[in-house]
């Protein structure tokens, strides 16, 4: 395997870490509803993972996703805007170096998704516990705030799989990119 991503890897994941960001701000939905961002980071990860196939590319698209975030001034949060992107990104690429392969691609989506929810709740909370807040206020808010992401997540883990099918039967990925859905 090599070291390095090749040209089509490298440009897909720019793709979709642009893609996410570009959406992202467009899609300025005030649902009133924590968690509803997952669904966006979500798919556009775990679609970025189908089709490179290798551990570290959601890492990528997540720090790749967080630069064009702070270049175009999206969110709030400044250079913190990184973490919004890349430490659920970090999260889900440990996930996958531990049970890739052991599940099928759909319960892979599934388990990861709710990896990288954790990891976004955790970064809530822990912004929380730095602002003052009490600490079982903190910890009921962290666990609201991954209950509703966890339904997002879970619901574009659930699409993934089929994108990629449809991807696949088009000749759009590489042919060492199978996936057993």
């Amino acid at each position: 395997m090599k070291p390095h991503f090749e040209l089509q890897d490298a440009l897909f994941i720019g793709f979709c870490a642009t893609l996410l960001v570009i959406l992202k701000s467009m899609l300025r939905l005030k649902l009133g509803l924590s968690g509803h961002s997952m669904f966006l980071m979500t798919f556009f990860y775990l679609l970025c993972y189908g089709a490179v196939g290798r551990v570290g590319c959601i890492t990528a698209c997540g720090l790749l996703a967080g630069i064009v975030a702070m270049m175009l001034s999206v969110g709030k949060g400044g250079p913190l805007i990184l973490l919004k992107f890349g430490l659920p990104a970090m999260a889900m690429d440990l996930a996958l170096l531990m049970i890739a392969g052991v599940f099928k691609l759909r319960w892979q989506c599934v388990i990861v998704a709710l990896v990288g929810c954790l990891a976004w709740a955790s970064k809530g909370w822990i912004e929380n516990m730095l602002a003052g807040m009490t600490q079982q206020i903190a910890l009921t808010k962290f666990a609201l705030n991954f209950l509703q992401g966890s339904v997002f997540a879970i619901g574009a883990a659930l699409i993934v799989p089929t994108v990629l099918r449809r991807l696949q039967s088009h000749d759009l990925l590489h042919d060492h990119h199978k996936n057993d859905t």
